[in-house]
């Protein structure tokens, strides 16, 4: 329920559809551009370019649909939450690793 709420609440802010293109955008060039000095370059270079197209779908979507739909998947997923928190925690922490190996 927490992250639920936590979701609706930050949708509802001026600066929500702009924030997620934004910071998708550039999490995404900095793996693409250093996707080459990692292990598994083909991996973050894959993660770079998802995160850069989803940035544009956003940015095509728009605002209002965008924000409709972040409030229909709050409601929606919401009993997968928690699995859904630990597997991004893990690949995270997957991430972090494999990124200071070369």
């Amino acid at each position: 329920q927490y992250w639920s709420n936590a979701i609706i609440n930050f949708s509802e802010k001026n600066y929500f559809h702009w924030f997620e293109v934004i910071s998708r955008f550039i999490v995404g060039g900095i793996l693409i551009y250093l996707h080459a000095q990692i292990v598994y370059p083909m991996l973050f270079l894959s993660v770079g370019c998802l995160l850069l197209a989803v940035s544009f779908g956003l940015i095509l979507l728009g605002e209002n649909k965008h924000r409709q739909f972040a409030l229909w998947s709050a409601i929606k997923f919401k009993p997968v939450f928690r699995l859904a928190g630990v597997a991004s925690l893990l690949f995270g922490v997957f991430l972090v690793y494999i990124s200071n190996f070369r």
